[in-house]
């Protein structure tokens, strides 16, 4: 088998109906995914969202009290843009959520309240690309949404959730983490990169605060530059790229 051979992505997975994407924070999903999502909505396909934090330690001018108000309302914009109407956040503290039974509970109750087929996760390890090092929260989530998909499926685990009226979900068939060094899958971005640039900007807070570039020149070129690169292992079309844990 050649080198070319073995870098090129298969395209998604597309017989399902029903994805939950679950992530750290407002804008974690906008880096890099939006457009695959995008793509899913016109389709007819059902996507919601689950944040683990309100990104309320996110921006340093803002004190939290404030500021997660801010960008939970940021958020609900953004996914409106790529056609997600259900946005729900679990409440843990932004920064310092802790891997463990509790997050995993809170994903597999979403998993359960949701019953998707397709799971999607932010890159869940130490680094990106094996050089810049990631930060513990999406670490914490990534890892604990791929244990919860297994969790929502067993009855014996975390029973109070049975108790609470949220019967197990054996349903889940993939988690896609977005922003893996090692991509097996992609989704042609072409339909709604320009409405992935739209979702970004509506974090208009949040990038402000990032950079001094204008932000509708950053979230394009940023955007644009992340899919033709994918593109270049997907006959060269502007891609969304994730690596695919077949359940």
């Amino acid at each position: 088998m050649t080198e070319s051979t073995i870098s090129q992505l298969q395209p998604m997975p597309d017989d399902w109906q029903r994805a939950l994407a679950v992530v750290a924070h407002p804008d974690d999903l906008e880096y890099g995914c939006a457009a695959a999502i995008a793509a899913w909505t016109d389709a007819g396909r059902e996507v919601s969202y689950v944040l683990a934090t309100r990104g309320e330690a996110g921006i340093d001018t803002l004190d939290p009290a404030r500021c997660g108000p801010l960008r939970e309302r940021e958020q609900r914009a953004s996914a409106a843009v790529v056609g997600v109407s259900e946005v729900a956040f679990l409440d843990h503290a932004d920064g310092v959520i802790e891997y463990g039974p509790a997050l995993r509970r809170d994903i597999a109750a979403a998993i359960r309240r949701h019953r998707p087929e397709l799971v999607i996760t932010l890159n869940h390890r130490d680094t990106w690309g094996g050089t810049a090092w990631n930060t513990p929260d999406h670490v914490a989530v990534g890892r604990a949404t791929l244990d919860a998909a297994g969790d929502a499926g067993n009855r014996w685990i975390f029973p109070e959730l049975t108790e609470q009226g949220l019967q197990p979900w054996d349903g889940v068939r993939w988690v896609a983490v977005v922003g893996s060094a090692s991509p097996t899958h992609a989704v042609d971005a072409t339909p709604g990169l320009k409405r992935a640039v739209r979702s970004l900007l509506e974090h208009r807070t949040y990038i402000e605060a990032l950079t001094d570039e204008d932000p509708e020149t950053y979230a394009r070129t940023l955007l644009t530059g992340f899919a033709e690169e994918t593109g270049k292992r997907f006959e060269n079309r502007p891609a969304v790229a994730f690596e695919v844990f077949p359940r």
